[in-house]
């Protein structure tokens, strides 16, 4: 299993910088990828942006050039930069942690932690 932790977020105003980080524990040999994902009121969760072991990224088209995403293995770590923040920014953003081994005690599934409010107010 794999226990993730997020921790950061809160109330900025518009136009200003967040840092979150999510740290893994557990089985963390198992993981691939982790990402940042965010749910608003009434909407679906969406992905933000991940990472995968090989350093490749992937960000939503509206945080391109606003967020970055970095890994650090050693700490079993993923940071998000937020820059540039927008009222519609504001979510809940949970960390996303995605195994694609089966071999024991690997299981593929993806793992979420319990999530961090960001507010950005306009």
């Amino acid at each position: 299993q794999v226990q993730l932790v997020e921790s950061g977020g809160g109330l900025v105003q518009g136009g200003g910088s967040l840092s979150l980080s999510c740290a893994a524990s557990g089985d963390t040999h198992c993981i691939s990828a982790m990402g940042w994902y965010r749910q608003a009121p009434g909407q679906e969760r969406e992905l933000v942006a991940d990472i995968t072991d090989g350093e490749r990224t992937e960000f939503a088209e509206s945080v391109k050039g606003r967020f970055t995403i970095s890994r650090n293995k050693a700490k079993n770590t993923v940071y998000l930069q937020l820059s540039d923040l927008r009222p519609e920014d504001t979510a809940v953003y949970y960390c996303g942690a995605h195994s694609f081994d089966s071999a024991y005690p690997c299981l593929i599934r993806a793992y979420w932690g319990r999530g961090t409010q960001v507010t950005v107010s306009s």
